[in-house]
């Protein structure tokens, strides 16, 4: 019988058919902000190897560790290993994004009959849009986080009344939980005093070979998604719902991402590649996205969710630039994200369902990475 024990001397508790559960999540600090303020990281584990480290930073997951086919661990995600690293994350590796993550056209939206205006922090194709919040949004922010059950972690942080151009004081909760069933759960509630628009979203870059340096083009993936937003050449969506059959973006069959990432497609020369949200069928509660697995390593990850879409991104914009864990360098589809949200730019877009978050509602996101081997 294996006994898994956290470092602050609490032994777990044998649960059904061997299964260990951690009765406590080690705390450390990991660094301090520009300000002085102390970031602590928390470390979630349970007795099948799988191990997670989020901090207070940007509620941000900093590492995924999973064993593959052989039972061989490795960390499966981008990242870096010091905070001042993480304070300099252009990619948004890890990061909770909000208040509202993909693209708000122009930078602006009108909200019961008022206008607001965002920063233009991003311009595909020469075209500038509002992009994962703003210059200083959730991914940039100091949450305060706290155990608050068995191996779950709870981050909340207040953004006040005009905070990044949106309107009303926001306050959001996001849970990490990791279950003896090897799922990570992240979870969002927020509340607001008047109405605004939110699309707060989760950005971890993964690689499930364990070796940040290689590409994820032959790892296979399903989405379990009909339907696709074209956009323009600002990756802004036009407002149509185009079907994938028959297109690049078919991926209703576990396809090699590699196999048709270079096809003539004209969503696919917007995007760099692929860079696009898919939406699923209409259905209320938690369903399957996406299916990812990597054939060198047998390592399968699968996307649950309560959103409409999901955006996959390829990381076509990696460079090299960014030096991440252990030194590596990520280069250009390294790794691949799977956002669960709602419809890019839909404070624009009446058709699409509806982003606005009014006092007395709770905004709910619930987003499920579960893992396994084969």
């Amino acid at each position: 019988m294996l006994i898994f024990a956290l470092v602050n001397g609490v032994t777990c508790c044998q649960k059904d058919a061997g299964m260990i559960s951690a009765a406590a999540v080690k705390q450390e600090v990991f660094g301090k902000m520009p300000d002085g303020r102390e970031v602590r990281i928390f470390t979630l584990a349970n007795g099948n190897g799988v191990k997670a480290k989020v901090m207070e930073y940007g509620a941000i997951l900093v590492s995924v560790e999973t064993p593959d086919q052989s039972g061989e661990i490795a960390d499966i995600t981008h990242g870096f290993d010091t905070l001042d690293g993480w304070l300099t994350n252009p990619a948004y590796f890890g990061a909770t994004i909000g208040r509202f993550g993909n693209r708000i056209k122009d930078g602006k939206f009108t909200l019961d009959g008022r206008e607001y205006s965002l920063a233009t922090n991003n311009d595909p194709g020469g075209i500038p849009c509002a992009l994962h919040g703003g210059l200083k949004g959730f991914d940039k922010v100091l949450w305060s986080g706290r155990p608050t059950a068995d191996n779950a972690v709870e981050f909340t942080y207040v953004s006040n009344d005009g905070e990044e151009g949106f309107p009303g004081t926001l306050v959001t909760k996001v849970t990490y939980t990791l279950t003896d069933d090897n799922e990570l759960k992240w979870e969002v509630n927020a509340t607001t005093d008047s109405p605004t628009v939110l699309n707060i979203v989760h950005h971890t870059y993964w690689n499930l070979s364990g070796d940040p340096a290689t590409s994820i083009n032959d790892h296979v993936l399903m989405l379990t998604a009909p339907y696709y937003l074209p956009t323009d050449a600002g990756l802004i969506p036009t407002g149509e719902i185009a079907p994938v059959a028959g297109t690049p973006l078919d991926f209703t069959t576990p396809t090699a991402i590699g196999e048709r990432v270079e096809a003539d497609f004209e969503a696919l020369k917007f995007g760099g590649g692929y860079d696009h949200c898919w939406v699923m069928e209409k259905q209320d509660g938690v369903r399957l996205a996406a299916r990812v697995r990597d054939p060198k390593s047998g390592r399968v990850m699968e996307v649950s969710t309560n959103q409409p879409a999901v955006q996959f991104y390829g990381a076509n914009f990696l460079d090299g630039s960014s030096v991440g864990k252990n030194g590596v360098a990520y280069a250009r589809r390294t790794a691949l994200c799977l956002e669960t949200e709602g419809f890019p730019d839909a404070p624009n877009q009446p058709a699409f369902p509806s982003c606005v978050l009014r006092p007395g509602e709770t905004y709910s996101h619930v987003m499920i990475h579960k893992f396994s081997a084969e």
